[in-house]
């Protein structure tokens, strides 16, 4: 049997839009053995148990690249990663089904293979980078050509993951954004951009409360998250600085206190008891075999 763990993801850090992503200590995972069927998948509603699940499609994906026949295969998924939150499911989904084909054949994919292929279904680098290599990267596509730079990110700084009990349409997320900025908003979030990666890699609070600030999503997006401000307050009241994890509906803190993070946790659980929240740590590997 293969089986292959994936970190949650978390996109845009504030003013990295569509650029940056952090992998956190958050996992799920996909197991993979062969079978006297076709398909069959366990471990998630019946709506995805089938040929449309984004795992076996990446997984085909992945069967085809390496010039191989599509064997029958049985897929168990054990997902703590909230579906459709801003956490990167669809990446844990995807980098998944491509290393289970790799593993299954012994393929030898590089991880610039994977990322290339990942890109490709995803349509975006921003989360399946960090799933695949750990740590915060800032990605881009010039050229049709995936880019990415990885940067270690301080082992003191505490992340919490403040996840509602419902969801924002990434749709809608997409709409509400304005079509155009100025000069100035553009030179503003290049700075922050710059000097939010810097401060992560040396556990800097004070600058990163600073840099993370944004004024070209979460402006517009915070308005889909009822509780926004409300999570925003109770973070800043306890030594943190929080933003939108993706497209929401989660929200991130971040802070260097681990009883900063655990006062977070009270105190959110106490304003919205139906909450999920995670205390946790960035995650350095990336997805593994194990």
């Amino acid at each position: 049997m293969i089986k292959i763990s994936v970190p949650a993801t978390s996109a845009n850090l504030g003013v990295g839009f569509d650029c940056l992503g952090l992998a956190v200590s958050l996992y799920s995972a996909a197991s993979f053995e062969p079978y006297d069927v076709k398909l069959t998948i366990s471990g998630c509603a019946p709506k995805y148990q089938s040929e449309d699940n984004l795992i076996y499609r990446a997984f085909v994906k992945g069967c085809q690249f390496l010039q191989k026949d599509v064997p029958n295969v049985k897929i168990t998924i054990d997902n703590h990663i909230p579906i459709s939150r801003g956490l990167g499911s669809s990446a844990f989904c995807i980098v998944a089904g491509l290393m289970g084909a790799d593993a299954w054949f012994d393929g030898g994919l590089s991880k610039e293979q994977l990322l290339d292929l990942a890109t490709e279904i995803e349509g975006h680098p921003d989360n399946v980078s960090p799933a695949i290599y750990g740590n915060l990267g800032a990605s881009f596509i010039d050229e049709n050509e995936v880019q990415t730079v990885h940067f270690e990110v301080a082992a003191d700084l505490h992340f919490v993951a403040l996840i509602p009990d419902y969801q924002v349409s990434t749709e809608k997320a997409r709409q509400i954004l304005p079509k155009e900025m100025s000069y100035q908003t553009a030179i503003y979030q290049i700075g922050h951009a710059v000097a939010l990666s810097k401060a992560f890699e040396i556990g800097d609070l004070k600058l990163i409360k600073s840099a993370i600030v944004d004024k070209m999503h979460e402006p517009y997006r915070s308005q889909l998250i009822p509780d926004y401000q409300a999570a925003k307050e109770i973070c800043q009241d306890n030594a943190g600085v929080m933003y939108i994890s993706g497209s929401g509906s989660t929200m991130m803190a971040i802070t260097t206190d681990g009883d900063a993070a655990d006062k977070i946790i009270s105190n959110i659980k106490k304003s919205f008891p139906n909450w999920e929240t995670h205390h946790l740590s960035v995650d350095t590997k990336g997805a593994t075999a194990i």
